[in-house]
């Protein structure tokens, strides 16, 4: 077969770079010029196109991600020895913000087909100790959040949205009424990381809320605890996103949902060719949910992953493997509750998931070369 002459790249962040060049750097320029590096009239700028683009009253940018969770839980008031559910297919961050405050990790297993947090698992973990749940909406679609939210109404729960992998995605409920994700909860909590399907060319993360007094406080946090300079009003953290970087996210926001839309056609893509084969599982759509692509996540059966993968490297086709250790079998996050076994969905995908080259920049060539390297090499 046919070699592509490009390099294939798991996001190829410089061609998507020099289709908006022009646009970046007059925006960086503009930025250096003024030397309004810090909280400049970009970053209030961006923090208002991105409240308007999600249809939620605050913003609240900040260092990167892992902050934006960290601020949030501050915000909220969770006092070490609280309970905080979350998945235990995901990112380490969400775990490491919640044991850096001293709260208590509480961590239940995933759907099988879509990723998400197990809702009955989710309600079966609450104790009288449990103070919030953070739903990780994975791999680029909600997790179920009607029914999220109805238990966590039911028990007095905070709701912390994990929208660093979803950002763009929509949310219907039951009665047809839409929002976007991380707007739902009591604060969403993105990332702005490179990769991102709204990435800046550096750190960068935002809070979101429609709790002004929630708001207000993240705000604080996020200042060194300061609502009036020099006045500390709590204890706080350092973390901003500069002046350049939301330069680049307001232009970037512009092209969201078109960056959302040429992920999805390469999703499809691989769906219609991979449909039905007795080696692979396709990732499932949430009925609700739109579904953005952060990553395009397979599920092999009966495959040496690790063999696939080094035959692909050779072929020049990258391939990435979203989570190889679940978070409860973490040296980290080792814990007498847990053993392994417990979350057998979730083990069970940490041993078999690969994820494939998914950005905003292939083309049919690409995704040929790449699928009929996999389908070769799985026969």
């Amino acid at each position: 077969m046919e070699k592509v002459e490009k390099k294939i790249q798991m996001v190829d962040l410089l061609s998507q770079y020099e289709k908006i060049q022009a646009e970046i750097d007059k925006a960086v320029l503009d930025v250096i010029h003024s030397t309004a590096f810090i909280n400049g009239p970009d970053v209030k700028a961006f923090k208002t196109e991105l409240e308007k683009y999600l249809g939620v009253k605050n913003v609240i940018t900040c260092g990167n991600g892992t902050d934006a969770l960290q601020i949030a839980m501050m915000a909220l008031g969770l006092k070490p020895g609280d309970e905080v559910i979350t998945a235990d297919f995901t990112y380490v961050a969400t775990a490491e913000v919640i044991a850096l405050l001293g709260l208590t990790p509480v961590l239940v297993d995933v759907y099988p087909d879509t990723f998400e947090i197990n809702i009955e698992a989710f309600e079966k973990a609450i104790t009288p100790k449990t103070k919030a749940i953070v739903p990780v909406h994975l791999f680029g679609q909600c997790a179920d959040m009607e029914r999220i939210m109805q238990i966590a109404k039911k028990h007095n729960l905070f709701v912390i949205e994990d929208v660093a992998q979803a950002i763009g995605a929509d949310y219907t409920f039951s009665d047809g009424k839409k929002q976007k994700a991380g707007t739902i909860g009591d604060v969403g909590c993105t990332s702005f990381f490179p990769s991102k399907n709204l990435g800046c060319y550096g750190d960068g993360g935002a809070m979101y809320t429609n709790n002004d007094e929630l708001a207000a406080k993240m705000q604080m946090i996020s200042n060194h605890g300061q609502r009036v300079q020099y006045y500390h009003d709590s204890i706080g953290v350092n973390s901003r996103l500069d002046s350049i970087q939301a330069a680049i996210l307001r232009i970037k926001l512009r092209h969201l949902d078109e960056y959302a839309a040429a992920r999805n056609v390469v999703a499809n893509y691989y769906d219609k060719v991979f449909a039905n084969h007795p080696k692979i599982k396709t990732p499932s759509r949430v009925k609700n949910s739109t579904h953005v692509f952060h990553q395009y996540t397979l599920q092999l059966n009966g495959i040496d992953r690790t063999k696939l993968r080094e035959q692909l490297a050779s072929r020049g086709i990258p391939a990435m493997i979203y989570y190889p250790v679940p978070l409860h079998l973490q040296k980290a996050y080792l814990d007498s509750r847990y053993k392994a076994g417990d979350f057998p969905v979730t083990e069970k995908l940490c041993a078999t998931v690969i994820s494939l080259p998914i950005h905003t920049e292939m083309d049919e060539a690409t995704l040929k070369y790449i699928c009929d390297n996999v389908l070769e090499l799985l026969n």
